[in-house]
């Protein structure tokens, strides 16, 4: 696969690329003409993925860099090695993010640990590094994943809500530092979708799961729109800015009376009759 040198394309570097909302970016990204870092732990899904793109975008310039970004290392390396490789960063994707289903005093510590560490520490340190070369150069892009349990406490998902809580507050923040700069900081805040998430969070069996579920292709393109034209932040789907808005004027114990009841395991007596997700 081809490196970025000699070209004047933008480069956009997308973490979490591999499948999912990632993949989506990858699409629309390669589509616009961007050279494209792809980030993901997979190496060989990432290459597969490469390979498909130049495939059906004639794809020139891509990088496929393997990384965990669990690991409290991992941010450092991957921007030392694209400084190594002499790749500017144009816009930054924020997509790499985990979640753990479960009461808080019975899951694993460790596994909440690298939830926190992944979507908040890793979140932090690479907008960091490459926010500053973005202010130098006056021109950037940053989208943030956040969700739409950014705007609720979220039982039975208690980290991973907190931690997206935190992204939102974060990205806005950032977005205000900046309005005299041209640079724009977008969070993207989607619902329940249908993506590896909920396998991955152990929560396949919840009515959140089981629900209506947006497509990774919708969410992904309400959040790229967005981050073209510089929001600071859009909620994707119809049904989840109706939520959001409430979450304006429900109490917090509502919020969260509402959210325990989506994380919990879907019941026979459930299934019997369909329910619009919350």
């Amino acid at each position: 696969m081809k490196t970025m040198e000699g070209n004047n394309r933008k480069t956009v570097l997308i973490t979490g690329a591999s499948n999912g909302f990632g993949l989506e970016f990858a699409k629309l990204f390669a589509k616009d003409n961007y050279n494209l870092v792809l980030v993901a732990r997979s190496a060989d899904r990432l290459k597969e993925l490469g390979y498909s793109l130049q495939d059906e975008y004639q794809l020139q310039n891509l990088c496929i860099v393997q990384s965990d970004l669990s690991r409290p290392e991992s941010p450092q390396e991957i921007y030392d090695e694209l400084k190594q490789k002499g790749i500017k960063v144009d816009v930054l994707v924020n997509n790499a993010g985990a979640g753990l289903h479960g009461f808080f005093h019975e899951t694993e510590l460790e596994r909440e640990l690298e939830i926190i560490q992944l979507n908040i520490a890793s979140v932090v340190h690479l907008t960091k590094l490459f926010l500053q070369d973005m202010v130098a150069r006056n021109e950037g892009k940053i989208l943030n994943l956040a969700s739409i349990v950014s705007f609720m406490p979220s039982p039975l998902m208690s980290v991973y809500a907190a931690t997206k809580a935190f992204v939102l507050s974060f990205t806005e923040a950032l977005q205000n530092e900046l309005k005299d700069k041209n640079i724009t900081v977008t969070a993207l805040c989607p619902g329940a979708s249908d993506t590896y998430f909920f396998k991955r969070a152990d929560a396949e069996n919840t009515r959140a799961a089981n629900g209506p579920l947006s497509s990774p292709e919708e969410v992904a393109r309400d959040g790229y729109n967005a981050l073209m034209k510089g929001e600071s932040r859009v909620v994707s789907g119809m049904m989840n800015k109706v939520q959001a808005g409430a979450s304006n004027l429900l109490p917090d114990s509502a919020l969260a009376a509402t959210m325990r009841y989506q994380m919990e395991e879907k019941s026979d007596e459930d299934r019997k009759t369909p329910e619009s997700k919350l």
